[in-house]
Order: structure tokens, then sequence, then C-alpha cells
């Protein structure tokens, strides 16, 4: 029985992190879990949240994570998210989460409504145009 995991975390630029654990906690919709190296093979989608691992002479690690997806397969632990930050003081942390990755949320979620509001506007005007030309035919 094996008493580590490697994790690996993944961001779109490249590899952020690797690194030999014996535990991982991470956060999903539905609340925290904990991964041991032999808990069975596991996938869930992460909120923006705290990722702590025991990586032994490290002790207790903690990185903000943006969303993203987390997949254990054997003795390894994949996270793909768009964005990490390391760090020691585990308060500084949660208020990067709070100011970096939900306020990014909200930009998207604006960004994708007035997206949605352009693409109305232009069936509407795609409707009105084909309407004016079918009453001169």
């Amino acid at each position: 029985m094996s008493t580590e995991m490697k994790l690996k975390v993944l961001l779109p630029t490249g590899v952020f992190l690797v690194a030999r654990v014996s535990k991982a906690i991470a956060e999903a919709a539905n609340g925290s879990f904990c991964l041991l190296p032999n808990h069975i093979d596991f996938v869930a989608t992460l909120v923006p949240g705290i990722l702590s691992f025991d990586s032994g002479g490290d002790g207790e690690v903690f990185l903000a994570i943006d969303r993203g997806v987390l997949v254990k397969c054997g003795s390894e632990v994949l996270v793909a998210t768009r964005q990490a930050i390391r760090g020691d003081d585990l308060d500084t942390l949660m208020q990067a989460v709070e100011e970096r990755f939900l306020a990014l949320d909200e930009r998207e979620r604006r960004s994708r409504s007035a997206l949605a509001k352009l693409e109305a506007s232009f069936v509407r005007g795609l409707a009105e145009m084909r309407g004016i030309g079918n009453d001169r035919a």
C-alpha cells in the first residue's frame, strides 16, 4: 500500500506544481473533501477556494485556486485550474480567492450577458431585414 500520491497542478500556461503528498484537501460545490493515497479513483469539479496538501518536509501547504477539475487516478492527483497562488498565510490566500477569482467570475458573467444581448439584437435585426424583404416580394 502506497503512503504517498503525486500531486500535479496544471495551469493553461504550464505546470504550476508537482509534489509528493500524503493527503490533499480540496473544495467542490457540495463541500470539502480529503484524498488519501489508497482512496478510490475520483473526479470532482472544483470551486474557487483553497487546496491544501501535506508534503511531508514542508508540512501543510496551501494554494488558492480558481475553478477547475481534480482527477485522482491510482497514486496520481491532477488538478487543472486557470489560476493558482501558493502561500503560507491562509487568511491572505482566502482574500486572494475572494478578490481575484470571484471578481473574475463576476466580470465573466457580465461579459456573457452583454454578448447574449448583442447576439439577440443581431438576430432581431436579421429577422426584421427578412421581414422587409418579404414585403417586397
